[in-house]
């Protein structure tokens, strides 16, 4: 009975910090799993394999944000996360910012392909969304629907914000060498490492910030598989992994210029106020 009721102080004090824990031990120990036979015969993992580390580690932060928000805000807390993740009724103009990642992608590697070389020219995969659609609502459950909240309670909407985008692209770790296309990246995982990240970052930043004006974890959810979906459909399939590293970065920037828009034209504290959700 004491151990309980440490745990449930523990999640009472330290909601945010106790889910990061959560999920990535759950993530990155059941990716460990999967390729754990390969890695004790000191055997290469095959691509496919790497990439099935991704729908394992999912399950981190989408259990983790039901089971958590049931024990850290009981029955109340779990139906209104769930009613946040069928919330619609915004204003259409919110809709306009799922265009955000399509348009940066294209405008950067566009602009590489006519400048640089057309090694940049973006692909067409369109199978490539439903790997964003299962990223996308699986992962928001516990990012916005549970950790976002938790993590502002207290703080500058802002900072918690990139705080938050920087955990999630961490969270990526396990992964990072299967994603994109160039893989592995070899000398460039470092570099493309930080892009990865800066560019996640930035984008959580934007995800935030639709949440906190409409309310709505399911407008985070289709902006996170937009996002995703995107970088799989548009990817350009034939460049190096220096390229890759290079595009990455240049779109970051592209992202962190959005970001650095929004707050000069709505203030540092943007993401200060509690989400509620915007009339039609």
């Amino acid at each position: 009975m004491h151990t309980t009721r440490q745990h449930a102080s523990l999640l009472s004090r330290h909601p945010a910090a106790v889910y990061f824990l959560c999920t990535f031990a759950v993530s990155w120990l059941g990716a460990f799993a999967l390729v754990a036979p390969r890695l004790l015969q000191h055997q290469a993992i095959p691509k496919f394999t790497g990439l099935m580390m991704f729908p394992v580690m999912l399950l981190g932060p989408s259990l983790m944000g039901l089971l958590l928000t049931r024990l850290a805000d009981g029955r109340a807390g779990l139906s209104d996360l769930l009613a946040r993740m069928r919330r619609l009724a915004v204003a259409p103009r919110w809709f306009a910012v799922l265009l955000i990642p399509p348009v940066a992608m294209l405008a950067v590697l566009l602009a590489l392909r006519t400048g640089v070389s057309p090694t940049f020219t973006p692909n067409f995969f369109p199978v490539g969304l439903a790997f964003g659609c299962i990223a996308g609502f699986a992962e928001e459950i516990g990012w916005t629907g549970f950790a976002y909240p938790k993590l502002r309670a207290g703080r500058n909407g802002l900072l918690a914000a990139i705080l938050l985008g920087l955990l999630w692209g961490l969270w990526h770790l396990p992964v990072v060498d299967y994603l994109g296309t160039a893989t592995p990246h070899g000398a460039y995982w470092g570099r493309y490492f930080l892009a990865f990240i800066a560019a996640m970052s930035a984008m959580r930043v934007l995800i935030c910030w639709l949440f906190a004006r409409t309310g709505s974890v399911l407008l985070a959810q289709m902006l996170h598989a937009v996002s995703t979906g995107c970088l799989v459909v548009l990817s350009p399939p034939h460049v190096s992994a220096g390229q890759e590293a290079a595009w990455y970065a240049i779109y970051a920037v592209v992202l962190w210029l959005i970001v650095l828009a929004l707050v000069a034209v709505q203030g540092a504290g943007f993401l200060n106020a509690p989400a509620q959700p915007q009339p039609e």
